[in-house]
This record gives C-alpha cells, sequence and structure tokens, in this order.
C-alpha cells in the first residue's frame, strides 16, 4: 500500500516495457526459489507457493517460466540460494521507509540500497527504526464487481477485517496470511481477483509538498528498479496525477 489505489500500481506495473517487465518476472522468480526451498514444490501442499504463482499469472508471467523457477529451486536445474533481508530507512520529509529484498551478495544490496537513499535526501537506518509504524496485513485487490455491496457482504462473510472500495476497484484486508484463502474464497463466488499478498501497511500516511513528492517518488522508483528488491513500503500519500 502506498497511499493510494493498490489496483493503479498493479496496472501501471503491467504497462511497463518488455525490460522492465523482465524484471518483474526475475523478481518472482526469486519469491519463488525461496519458497519453493522452505516448503516444497508442490503448490497443493505449500500455500505460499500456491499465492506466489497466482501473483505470478496475475502479472502475465509465463507458465514455462513459472515451472523453470521452481524446478531450479527443487534442485533439478540447478539455481541459486538467496536469502532474504529487510532494510529500513527515512525519506524526505521524515517519511519512512521499508525496503524488502532477496539477495545473493549482503554487501553488494546494502550498498545499492544505501545510495538510493542518500541519492534522493533519505538515510538508511537501523533495524526496527520505523518498521513500528507498519501491520502485516493481506491486501486482496477485487476488479469488475458487479455489486460491491455483495462482494463487501460476502468478504466480511469470509473474516476480512476492512473492505476499502476505491473508483475501479475493491481492496480487501484480511489478517496476516489469510489472503490465500480470501482469494480461494472470492474465486470460487465468481469474482475477478487481481492481486493477493501480504503487506505492510503504515498507521498513518504523512503529506509531503509537491517538490518532496517527486524527489521522495524518484528514490522509490531508484530502490524498486534494484534487481535484489523485492517489495517496497513507505506511508507517503502519493498524488496519482504528479506519478
Amino acid at each position: 500500500m502506498s497511499g493510494h489505489s493498490k489496483w493503479h500500481n498493479i496496472q501501471a506495473k503491467k504497462g511497463k516495457t518488455d525490460a522492465a517487465r523482465g524484471k518483474i518476472f526475475t523478481k518472482i522468480g526469486r519469491e519463488i526459489a525461496v519458497c519453493v526451498k522452505l516448503g516444497g514444490p508442490d503448490p497443493n501442499t505449500n500455500s505460499k507457493l500456491k499465492d506466489i504463482i497466482a501473483k505470478a499469472k496475475s502479472n502475465n508471467m509465463p507458465n514455462d517460466n513459472i515451472e523453470r523457477s521452481i524446478k531450479k529451486a527443487s534442485g533439478e536445474l540447478g539455481g541459486v540460494n538467496y536469502e532474504a533481508i529487510t532494510y529500513e530507512g527515512y525519506g524526505i520529509g521524515g517519511s519512512a521507509v521499508i525496503v524488502e529484498c532477496l539477495t545473493d551478495n549482503k554487501n553488494r544490496t546494502a550498498g545499492d540500497v544505501r545510495h538510493a537513499f542518500d541519492k534522493f535526501g533519505g538515510s538508511l537506518g537501523s533495524t526496527n527504526c520505523v518498521s513500528y509504524l507498519f501491520n502485516s496485513k493481506g491486501v486482496v485487490i477485487v476488479v469488475d464487481a458487479k455489486d460491491a455491496d455483495t462482494l463487501m457482504l460476502d468478504a466480511i462473510e469470509e473474516g476480512a477485517v476492512d473492505v476499502v472500495e476505491d473508483e475501479d476497484s475493491i481492496e480487501i484486508i484480511t489478517e496476516p496470511n489469510k489472503h490465500g484463502q480470501m482469494r480461494e474464497a472470492l474465486e470460487a463466488k465468481g469474482y475477478n481477483v487481481v492481486s493477493a499478498e501480504t503487506e505492510l501497511i503504515p498507521d498513518l500516511y504523512v503529506d509531503l509538498n509537491a517538490e518532496q513528492q517527486t524527489k521522495f517518488q524518484k528514490m522509490i522508483d531508484a530502490l524498486e528498479d534494484l534487481d535484489d528488491v523485492q517489495e517496497v513500503y513507505h506511508n507517503v500519500n502519493i498524488d496519482e496525477e504528479d506519478e
């Protein structure tokens, strides 16, 4: 969540160039690799893998790429071991930023992340310096719902803790790691689920002026462009028209 429509973010990623989409596929491939090593290659017994495969398909990742990533992680094709590491820091205007990475070289990743912070007026902080400002929750995005009221009732019946209606999508908030169950339940009822993930959501958002927001967005773009970075979370309200 970044202060505005999650669906807007998904659409923006889908509309990127082939090179940018290739980078997204690489990032998802790393997620698959780590997930398979932890829980095995069968999505029927590894629910997290099932969620990541759904994420891969929603990003139009070819089935061959998905299967290749699973085979690499299970040792059939050989692969790289990735380590999960999280960085926390501050953006311009005292904003809070959390960067989740998967890397095979912690020194390289730390240097790249620090450089992105420093270049755009931010600073890398210590562990837990801003994480207390965020809560882990499941976020399920549904689009093209014919009856928003019925969807809300169905979501609440399935255990949703909050439902937020946007112009072109509905965000359903669940307890952490319950997003997969929510996705399956809503898909079984015919809803078009385009995303279902556990995310870090800030307790409160902060506002920046136009100049600060532009600089902050450049920092977020630089971080997201790094190969080792999987997700970037922050607590800034971003005006869509300024992106």
